[in-house]
């Protein structure tokens, strides 16, 4: 398994004061709950470049895209 990596983070203090009663209000330490923050946005971002692309395949093949309910709210 790869060695976590390591690294400094400045933040506001505000921001922190916000990600430190975050984590407590859900059992993490700030460490813990800036990983899931950053790994939801990667999961989030992974899946609206996964539907852009599908997207663009089914305009390039002359079929429109179908919006999902969440896209026309």
């Amino acid at each position: 398994m790869e060695e976590r990596k390591s690294f400094l983070l400045r933040m506001d203090p505000k921001l922190w004061r916000e990600l430190e009663a975050w984590a407590q209000e859900e059992l993490r330490s700030v460490n813990g709950q800036i990983e899931y923050v950053l790994k939801s946005a990667v999961q989030q971002r992974k899946k609206r470049v996964m539907d852009n692309d599908q997207g663009q395949m089914t305009e390039e093949q002359g079929m429109s895209k179908v919006q999902s309910p969440k896209s026309q709210a």
